[in-house]
């Protein structure tokens, strides 16, 4: 479990990650209303002291930018004299760097007065910032991602192709880690705070990221991977170790340790204000719509993919091979993967299906 625990802590997004991913921009601009609703709820101008906001998961800082900079206008225009501070936390691998040359590029962030833009190299599943200190905290498409992974899925890639024993490990990884994210962030808010929180989830109809119609994503994922082994580029050991730590949740998962009053979250004092499902449309389908163009569809469509699972795909080749083989399976695949698309492109997509949720600390 511990060299699971590693292996989850290692997942990183790729370089570039706002620029690839431009969908994950559009789920975020769509929480604005729900992010100012919650500042409407928390009146800054009643309060003192330090206004904190903090993005979890931030990754780059680019989807959410221009959310952070609305919410933080808002803060300044109803609160002038309250000092503000922006907290952007990642995990120590995350490249903060790019985070800070985004964030902090002129016209942005810097025209908010007395604004402290700060960094936290500490994952979500730990305490990050001091009891009581939190004014309202963000995530957007993060919090899927497990603090280890529970097991290897027999024949398939991620958990919405697990069944049985497998399906229920997941289950259970997903249910504690949900708590131990809610216990932290319960300590981290200051009474009246709130949380805004968008997950990638299983909706009522059972729809979920890349399958919402046509062509599971997922699904060709793995049926992608288990090529590579039938045509002997890798081992059935290296098919099997590549299983997404990853865990989309039910409503009735989001909603169960806020509701429940015999839940440590629940006695922690976090209240379920809201919560809804939405699905965000793949913009990368919906620009090949318009122009047709299967060859540029593929080109655009398939980065996006990469970003957020090939640091799981190359860690699951053995660490045997020699760096550049393991560099060259990996083009490999996606290459295949961008070439199936753009010789048959219906049905290719990556549909957002969203939980929206915003809790609120007593």
């Amino acid at each position: 479990m511990a060299e699971r625990a590693r292996e989850a802590d290692g997942i990183a997004m790729t370089g570039g990650y706002s620029l690839a991913t431009v969908g994950a921009k559009h789920v975020i601009d769509g929480a604005l209303p729900l992010v100012l609703d919650a500042l409407e709820r928390i009146a800054p101008e009643r309060g003192s002291g330090i206004f904190t906001m903090a993005d979890f998961g931030c990754a780059d800082g680019g989807t959410s930018l221009d959310m952070v900079a609305t919410v933080l206008r808002e803060v300044r225009r109803r609160a002038p004299e309250r000092p503000i501070a922006m907290v952007y936390t990642d995990q120590p691998r995350n490249d903060f760097n790019a985070l800070f040359a985004i964030v902090q590029a002129p016209g942005r962030l810097d025209a908010i007065s007395d604004l402290n833009v700060l960094a936290s190299a500490t994952s979500f599943y730990r305490r990050i910032l001091p009891p009581g200190s939190l004014s309202l905290g963000f995530s957007a498409t993060a919090m899927h991602w497990l603090s280890a992974k529970p097991c290897d899925v027999s024949d398939h890639v991620q958990a919405v192709g697990a069944s049985g024993p497998e399906l229920a490990a997941f289950a259970r990884q997903g249910r504690a880690d949900w708590q131990a994210i809610l216990l932290h962030r319960a300590a981290e808010l200051g009474s009246g705070g709130r949380l805004v929180l968008v997950n990638f989830c299983r909706d009522e109809a059972g729809r979920y990221l890349g399958h919402t119609a046509g062509i599971d994503m997922f699904d060709t994922f793995a049926r992608l991977w288990r090529e590579l082994v039938a045509d002997g580029t890798i081992a059935e050991a290296e098919y099997r170790e590549m299983t997404l730590p990853q865990y989309y949740k039910s409503v009735a998962e989001f909603a169960a340790p806020l509701t429940d009053p015999d839940d440590p979250v629940h006695r922690a004092g976090l209240r379920l204000e809201q919560l809804e499902t939405r699905i965000v449309p793949c913009p990368f389908a919906a620009d090949f719509a318009r122009h047709g163009d299967a060859a540029a569809f593929a080109r655009a469509y398939v980065p996006t993919l990469r970003s957020w699972t090939e640091s799981t795909f190359h860690a699951a080749l053995s660490a045997a091979r020699p760096a550049v083989e393991r560099r060259a399976i990996i083009d490999r695949y996606y290459d295949r993967y961008e070439a199936l698309v753009r010789e048959r492109p219906e049905g290719h997509g990556m549909d957002y299906v969203h939980a929206y949720m915003t809790v609120a600390k007593l």
